[in-house]
């Protein structure tokens, strides 16, 4: 049986607070790297999972501008965690990808959030993770499939270090 139109109401304003307080709570997290601001994360995953890719490639799939990212980038080829190289496909053009201390810094990301999310979690058995999960990913199925339909370019899956490409 479908949900109804008050259900899945609920489950939306139930993500967009969800998505509120991991908001605030990236804006209050720890650096995982001196110097280098949190809000410049996701384009570490961006680039870890896109490979060598273009400073605009970056902000379409963050939706962000691409001056906004273009800083993120310099900053971060300034902390040694990202490289600029030409582009082989067009020698005009540059393309970013991440260092070896970029990956490190990326897998201690990603294991800072793995301990935090298990504390958040503690409550919670394995089986329960399992079922979010798969409902969170049936979710975001259906989500792909709307924009794919709708013509809209996927945004890159999020990165996980722990699972090597």
């Amino acid at each position: 049986m479908a949900v109804s139109h008050q259900e899945a109401n609920d489950v939306f304003l139930s993500l967009l607070r969800v998505q509120k307080l991991l908001l605030a709570a990236r804006h209050t997290s720890p650096r995982v790297h001196e110097g280098v601001d949190v809000a410049a994360y996701p384009v570490l995953f961006v680039i870890a999972g896109a490979g060598p890719v273009r400073v605009s490639d970056i902000a379409t799939n963050l939706h962000s501008d691409v001056s906004t990212v273009s800083r993120q980038v310099s900053a971060l080829v300034t902390h040694g965690l990202v490289a600029k190289e030409t582009d082989p496909t067009d020698g005009r053009a540059q393309v970013a990808s991440l260092t070896d201390e970029g990956r490190s810094v990326l897998r201690r990301i990603q294991s800072s959030r793995a301990q935090w999310f298990q504390g958040l979690l503690a409550d919670w058995d394995g089986e329960a993770a399992t079922t979010f999960t798969r409902q969170l990913r049936s979710l975001g199925d259906a989500l792909d499939a709307h924009l794919g339909e709708r013509g809209q370019a996927l945004p890159i899956l999020p990165f996980d270090s722990t699972q090597e490409q």
